[in-house]
């Protein structure tokens, strides 16, 4: 069991190592170095074009999320259905997470619309690939055990692994693009290249795709009479099944309040050291602390999900996190202060997740009991789709924050307006706030499914499949 617990946190850490990438930090890439020497009104405008072309195609994307859990849910191999997926997922994305930490032979600078072209197909497979790997690594939760418990066990290793992997982003990111820039271009004095951002999308790459063969050599699927109860979902189907579990429609509504406001204050939070700070260089004790944190935080959610239940960790995570806000306002230009805002911001997310993570995965059961029917990929596909939707609201958003307050290429501090400076506040703290509030009431008023209900869910989906057994026997 040691042995599958291990893999699955290997897998979950490349996994977020390459979402954090993606969804954080290919906005600076883009913005920093990717088109800059045109003009500061044309590179704002080039970099627009690109995130605006992200957001756009991840909407059109994430409405197939639920047919490719039902692909996944469907799927019927001798890995299983959700490891070929998994490992297939990861080459292709990988390689697409490196194609686009590139100027695309140049065209960037020589063919801007022919670049556009290009990366637009590049990013639709990369997408694609990627949803197909989130939501197979994810769905594969409820595979590996129908005891609450158990699962709890393998969302807290996961989360652990992902947390390490998300978090560590933020540690070697500055630090690897500046060596990588030093290697390549020769650069000295903390000057960002586009060979160090490559060297450091390689590096992510590869962590991918080697946390995904670690998932899909180390794990197995369980197998049981409440999951051999599972028929095939047509494609046709899949909205009408998710519509009819209103606790996972109920669940998906405040985490995606939750996790926008989470993704852009984090994602704005680089622009804080470098545009608000001067101090980018010290953005890598941002994820050392979170790190540390994490690695604190994570293990803790069994204990308390014991004593104060899964709604009070969500709730009451969230009021933490509100505290970490106030703290980020009066912290001003003190990186110390910073700091210890993101360290109370910060501390309760990764239980908060797992609350989540969690509910979703019962509600797999809880689809089952009212609906008759059970649909692990087609339940879990909501959380990944959320994420995504998320992350891609949230690239936008810090695009248009960027521009808007005058955060863009080789800007200091000190041409940073006092009206450009409110705005840059409004996107990173006050509109995340709200949406942070409304998550929390969501969650507090409209979720029943407690840990209680589910065992009892699970005891009489157990007494019902056992009894018509019996009947087809007899």
């Amino acid at each position: 069991m040691v042995k599958q617990y291990l893999s699955y946190a290997a897998g979950a850490l490349g996994h977020d190592a390459f979402y954090a990438t993606l969804s954080t930090y290919f906005a600076m890439f883009v913005t920093s170095v990717l088109f800059v020497g045109k003009g500061a009104g044309t590179d704002a405008k080039l970099a627009s074009i690109v995130i605006t072309m992200v957001v756009v195609i991840r909407l059109v994307e994430i409405a197939f999320d639920p047919m490719i859990g039902g692909i996944v849910d469907n799927t019927d191999t001798k890995m299983g259905k959700f490891k070929p997926w998994i490992l297939g997922g990861a080459i292709v994305s990988s390689l697409g997470l490196i194609a686009i930490f590139t100027s695309l032979f140049g065209l960037a600078d020589s063919n801007t619309t022919l670049y556009f072209i290009l990366f637009a197909i590049i990013f639709v497979i990369l997408d694609i690939f990627y949803s197909f790997k989130d939501i197979a690594f994810w769905s594969m939760l409820p595979a590996l055990s129908v005891d609450s418990k158990v699962r709890n066990k393998f969302g807290t290793i996961g989360r652990f692994g992902s947390t390490i992997g998300a978090q560590g982003v933020a540690i070697i990111i500055m630090p690897m693009v500046l060596f990588f820039s030093q290697k390549f271009s020769g650069t000295h004095n903390g000057t960002e290249t586009r060979a160090g951002w490559l060297g450091f999308a390689i590096f992510i790459a590869l962590l991918s795709f080697l946390g995904a063969w670690a998932t899909v050599a180390g794990t197995k699927e369980n197998t049981s009479l409440i999951r051999e109860n599972t028929e095939k979902t047509r494609l046709r189907d899949v909205f009408k099944v998710l519509g009819e579990n209103d606790q996972l429609m109920w669940l998906a509504l405040s985490y995606l309040l939750f996790a926008l406001g989470y993704v852009v204050t984090n994602s704005l939070l680089l622009y804080n050291f470098q545009y608000v700070l001067g101090a980018a260089t010290k953005y890598s004790m941002v994820g050392g602390i979170t790190t540390v944190l994490g690695i604190i935080s994570v293990p803790l959610f069994p204990v308390l999900v014991k004593a104060i239940t899964r709604k009070g960790i969500y709730v009451g995570g969230i009021i933490m996190m509100l505290v970490g806000y106030l703290l980020f306002i009066f912290a001003g230009t003190s990186v110390v202060m910073t700091l210890v805002a993101d360290a109370v911001f910060f501390f309760p997310y990764p239980m908060i997740f797992l609350a989540a993570l969690m509910t979703i995965t019962d509600s797999v059961e809880y689809g089952q009991w009212k609906n008759g029917v059970r649909n692990e990929s087609v339940t879990l596909a909501v959380r990944p789709l959320i994420d995504k939707l998320a992350g891609a609201f949230s690239m936008g958003i810090v695009v248009l924050a960027a521009v808007n307050s005058g955060m863009t290429g080789n800007a200091k501090p000190s041409d940073i307006s006092a009206h450009g400076l409110f705005i840059f506040h409004s996107f990173m703290f006050y509109m995340p706030i709200v949406s942070l509030i409304l998550a929390a009431l969501i969650y507090y008023f409209k979720i029943s499914l407690s840990e209680k209900r589910h065992a009892q869910i699970v005891t009489e989906l157990e007494k019902k499949l056992e009894a018509q057994e019996a009947e087809k026997q007899n």
